[in-house]
Parts: C-alpha cells; sequence; structure tokens
C-alpha cells in the first residue's frame, strides 16, 4: 500500500524532532551558551518543518538538518565577540580584594549546560565521550576557533564525521576542509585544556558527598582540604578568578560568606557533578543563588565555578524557584 504524502510528511517530522537533542549539543558547542543553542536549534527546526516538503533526500535527513543548523549557528556568530571564561580575561585576583569588580553582560560568558539536554541516550561509551566534548574548558578552547573551523572540528573530531562529508555540508573541498582541522587543532594545542573526571569512580563520587556535606556546614578547613593546589573558582558574571585553596577559603570567609547556611541541590552540568545552590532567604528558606560545576581529577577538585545568573539558569537546570 502507498504511503500518502501526508503521512510521510508526518513521519519525517517526528523524525526531525528525534535529532534535538544531538543537535543542541552540536549548537551549545558553537556557540557555548545554553539559550542560545535552544534558540538555535529551535530555529533549525522551524526551517526544516516548513521545507520538508522540498526535501529530496539526496543527502541523509540528519546531515540536512546539520546542513541548516550550521548554518544557523554561523548566522548567530557573524559580528559577535566570542564567549569566554573568567580565566581567559586576566591573572587570578587575590581573594582579599575591596570591592567586587562590576559584572558583565551575560553575553560575554560560556554559559553550563545541563547533561539531560545533550548527552545520547544509549550507548555508554557514546555517553562518556559526549561528557568529554561538553567540558567547561574544552567548550571554552573551542570559542577561540573562528566560526567555520569551529565547526570542522565539532564535526570531525567530535562527532566523527567524515572529511567528505564535511565538505558537502560547508559546500567546499576535502582539501579545504583538512586545512581548516590542522589549523583548528594547532590552535587548541595551544591551550591548556585541564583533563577532569567525566565518570566519577567510587571514591570520587565519596569526594562530593564530603564536599556536599563541608559546603552546607560551611566547614572551610574541611572543604579547602578537598582542593587540589592548583584548584581554581570563578564566578561569572564577575570578570575574576582565584587560586589555591589558601585564596578560596579566605574568599569563602570574606567575601563569600553569605553562602554560610547554604543549601546543595544535585543537578549535573557539563559533564561533571553539579549542584543548584541556594543562600538563606530573609523571608524563609533558601532561594537559588548559583549554578555550582565541580570539575574533579584524581582525588581532588580542581574547578569550582559559580555561574550566578539563578533567575535565567535555574530554569533551564528544572530546580526549584525556592527551598522551604
Amino acid at each position: 500500500m502507498a504511503i500518502s504524502s501526508e503521512t510521510a510528511t508526518e513521519q519525517a517530522l517526528a523524525e526531525i524532532e528525534q535529532h534535538r537533542r544531538e543537535l543542541t549539543g552540536y549548537c551549545y558547542r558553537m556557540l557555548g551558551s545554553f539559550s542560545e543553542a535552544e534558540d538555535a536549534v529551535q530555529e533549525t527546526m522551524v526551517r526544516a518543518w516548513r521545507n520538508i516538503e522540498s526535501f529530496e533526500g539526496r543527502s541523509s535527513l540528519r546531515s540536512w538538518l546539520y546542513r541548516i543548523a550550521t548554518n544557523v549557528c554561523l548566522d548567530m556568530l557573524r559580528g559577535r565577540k566570542r564567549r569566554a571564561v573568567a580565566m581567559d580575561m586576566g591573572p587570578a585576583s587575590p581573594a582579599d580584594i575591596p570591592s567586587l569588580p562590576d559584572t558583565l553582560p551575560a553575553n560575554h560568558w560560556v554559559e553550563p549546560i545541563t547533561d539531560e539536554r545533550v548527552l545520547p541516550e544509549g550507548d555508554p561509551a557514546a555517553v562518556v565521550e559526549a561528557r568529554e566534548s561538553i567540558r567547561l574548558a574544552f567548550v571554552a578552547a573551542l570559542q577561540h576557533l573562528p566560526a567555520k573551523q569551529r565547526a570542522v572540528l565539532i564535526l570531525r573530531e567530535v562527532l566523527r564525521w567524515q572529511a567528505t562529508e564535511v565538505a558537502e555540508l560547508l559546500d567546499t573541498t576535502v582539501a579545504s576542509v583538512n586545512s581548516a582541522l590542522q589549523r583548528a587543532r594547532a590552535t587548541l594545542g595551544e591551550r591548556e585544556i585541564r583533563a577532569t573526571a567525566t565518570t566519577l569512580d567510587d571514591a570520587q563520587k565519596e569526594l562530593v558527598a564530603r564536599y556536599v556535606d563541608a559546603f552546607e556546614r560551611y566547614d572551610i578547613p574541611t572543604l579547602v582540604a578537598l582542593l587540589h593546589d592548583d584548584a581554581i573558582m570563578s564566578m561569572p558574571p564577575f570578570p575574576l578568578w582565584l587560586k589555591g585553596p589558601e585564596d578560596m577559603g579566605a574568599w569563602f570567609l570574606g567575601h563569600g560568606l553569605g553562602c554560610q547556611g547554604a543549601r546543595l541541590v544535585p543537578t549535573h552540568a557539563n559533564g561533571c557533578p553539579a549542584f543548584g545552590s541556594y543562600r538563606v532567604d530573609p523571608a524563609g528558606g533558601w532561594m537559588p543563588f548559583s549554578i555550582q560545576v565541580i570539575e574533579i581529577s584524581g582525588d581532588r577538585i580542581v574547578g569550582h565555578h559559580n555561574f550566578l545568573e539563578a533567575e535565567t539558569l535555574f530554569p533551564r537546570f528544572g530546580l526549584p524557584d525556592h527551598l522551604d
């Protein structure tokens, strides 16, 4: 029995929707922004829905969607400054700075993203590889690449596309793709991208549990003992960062003292353990304060990143807007 064109269109639309998660991961790596990645994917879906009847099947539906998503991202990146992490903005700050610097707008920063919106389902090996490629340091390093080099590197190195497939998607030659990939690798090779655990063993899970206990009791000596000698802490949208347990401990007892009495609600972000951090609400309970992303290497915490745009980030992470 022949399938009607209407039924075929409905099937194609359903298949388009099945690619939303992987497209979100691709657009996030391209743009460095959770919110912009969602916008880019939605625009990709709208363009695909509008043009599905003209899709002639010369390539796979997946390749066609990636072509649309790439064009959307390239349009969004055109003429825009790259997003960054605080460590890109200068040397570490002392814990005893007299006052906090002015904040920078949200579009200056690489944003965290919740794992469930980008990680594939099923194959454990694919999940591990995807976690590696959404680490904050890696996504921040990608932002140093020109937009087309960024697309080439993600498609070739992260998604494992063939050079011929990437050349067809970008309407260029295989030689051009290979050249762009070499230049992108060279640029990333010049940047220090610290290796951090994205799959925790039992000892590292226990380390996270000890961190939560110490933070909620605000036992700073115990918390500091869990940090690596060159651990770093950042607090976007403030353009500053700290390095080392001594300065981080001093910060918690100085500018960061408002976190005393906080509660942590677990989540996952950028392949790492993460928490919604809630500060004491003077009116009762606890109110959203930051998304903490905790990076671990070996038996110590090496990264403690606090994203303070709670009003926009907590709904995206599905976290409650208040704790009673």
